[in-house]
């Protein structure tokens, strides 16, 4: 890694820094020079070599997946010129002036110098080429994006203070605030979202233009918002990144039941601050990841996992607060605003099954569970199982250490339960003894409403009664028909 305290060391070591990047950077560098074009490596792919890292999300690897150029071709002109080169090429971006290439096996996206702006109602950028690298590079989003090097010379360009900020951890815009975000409002999430990844702590200007310029958020595609959301929240410290939301008012417009948490504790009424108990939550379960693996449903919900709890909050006798059956609000909350953000649908339903399930273990302490209650646990959970067990563990926030401990112990005990369950006989993945081809058959049935409900019961004999071997499960299948008159091959009317 490169030292950045002394930048203008750092500028005259960049260039063997920069060595790492693949040959075949160089090669197309030489290409578009034979040509009569320039070619600039630019953005996160410069910034990263100084910071010595490959990825914008921090993940370390020898050789980065995707290099970023700027370029005074067009977009036709890229294609025709790489033709032969590239192994293989994509052009999904064109209508932005990006052309996709891919050569042993790396990736490499190549966007025609251009400046771009939003209308007052448009969620897409309407894009003009430019002719210069420096007019490209004033118009990107960060001074830390602002800097470029030549392929194949690696001449290093730094107009705005690039380095220096990365230096300093600072987050600044090549042009004003008001103009980057009038630009492009996606750049507002995105500062938040560097301050999480980078360190980088935007300027007090930079946080005011955020504030104000909050509501332009509401004319970007929720897919863009999404992708931006996704990426905070496996960075390094998304806590970071989501205070700053909130605190400038955009959680209210992206994620508003996050900014909701935020509830009054009046002096009659106290209760556990809700927003910051959640954040706490979220380190603690970060703290439960591999390193380096970042586990971002598991993240996502232990954020979300209370956002039920402002709109069941009821103040009883005492000066107590109930937030009864939040789990169930919270859950059908977090799936509306995963829906609404266009999240895939296996990453929504995990989240919003882990927001669901995360209270039920708080019955356990009781001491009244029996072994189907903890088949059904885990049955629910299925393979969320593991993730359940680190939300709940980070769940338990008190700052009473005796409770604290009792609580650990308490899941320590069901955890052993399971385990001791696990042993003897599989619940993993608990299904009835008999299947619906059993159940068929041995009730003379055809596909029907009356199958499904034969199994279900017999699912629930399962998780009473465990295993029992097929004869016993055959005979309660039939006294099940006998009690609901279905009629049975072989016995009298």
């Amino acid at each position: 890694m490169i030292s950045l305290d002394n930048p203008r060391d750092s500028a005259e070591r960049v260039v063997s820094e920069l060595l790492r990047v693949p040959p075949a950077a160089d090669e197309l560098g030489r290409i578009f020079a034979d040509h009569g074009h320039r070619l600039h490596l630019v953005g996160g792919s410069v910034r990263d070599a100084l910071l010595g890292r490959t990825s914008a999300e921090g993940v370390a690897a020898k050789v980065p997946a995707d290099l970023d150029f700027a370029t005074d071709a067009r977009p036709e002109r890229v294609l025709e010129i790489t033709r032969g080169w590239a192994e293989a090429t994509w052009s999904a971006g064109i209508a932005f002036g990006t052309v996709g290439l891919a050569r042993r096996g790396l990736r490499f996206e190549i966007t025609t110098y251009r400046s771009e702006a939003y209308d007052r109602t448009s969620r897409n950028p309407q894009v003009s080429y430019g002719d210069s690298l420096e007019a490209d590079l004033s118009r990107r989003d960060f001074t830390v994006n602002a800097m470029a090097v030549s392929v194949p010379e690696h001449d290093f360009v730094d107009l705005f203070g690039g380095m220096a900020d990365l230096a300093r951890g600072v987050l600044r815009t090549p042009a004003s605030p008001e103009a980057s975000f009038d630009d492009d409002p996606l750049r507002i999430l995105r500062a938040a979202r560097f301050e999480a990844v980078l360190g980088l702590t935007p300027g007090p200007e930079l946080v005011e233009a955020m504030r104000s310029r909050a509501q332009r958020l509401t004319i970007v595609s929720p897919e863009r918002v999404r992708d931006e959301l996704r990426k905070l929240i496996v960075a390094a410290d998304p806590v970071a990144g989501l205070e700053r939301l909130v605190e400038v008012g955009i959680a209210e417009i992206v994620l508003p039941e996050v900014a909701a948490m935020r509830m009054e504790i009046d002096e009659h009424h106290q209760h556990k601050d809700v927003y910051a108990h959640t954040m706490t939550v979220l380190r603690q379960a970060m703290t439960c990841e591999e390193p380096g693996a970042p586990d971002e449903v598991l993240r996502w919900s232990a954020l979300l996992h209370d956002i039920g709890k402002p709109r069941t909050r009821k103040h009883i006798p005492g000066g107590r607060v109930s937030f009864h059956h939040h789990e169930v609000v919270g859950r059908d909350m977090a799936r509306r605003r995963l829906a609404a953000l266009h999240f895939p649908k296996d990453v929504t339903d995990a989240i919003c099954q882990l927001v669901y399930l995360h209270l039920r273990f708080h019955g356990y302490g009781s001491g009244d569970w029996t072994d189907a209650a903890v088949r059904r646990y885990v049955h629910d959970a299925g393979p969320l199982l593991g993730q359940l067990h680190k939300l709940v563990r980070s769940d338990c926030t008190t700052r009473n250490r005796r409770k604290a401990a009792a609580l650990a112990r308490t899941y320590d005990s069901l955890e052993e339960r399971i385990a001791d369950l696990s042993a003897r006989e599989e619940i993993a993945s608990i299904r009835p003894e008999l299947s619906g081809d059993d159940i068929m058959a041995l009730l003379g049935l055809s596909p029907s409403r009356l199958v499904g409900q034969a199994r279900a019961h017999m699912l629930e004999f399962r998780f009473e009664c465990g295993l029992v071997g097929r004869e016993a499960a055959e005979a309660e299948l039939l006294r099940w028909a006998r009690e609901h008159e279905v009629a049975i091959p072989g016995e009298q009317e």
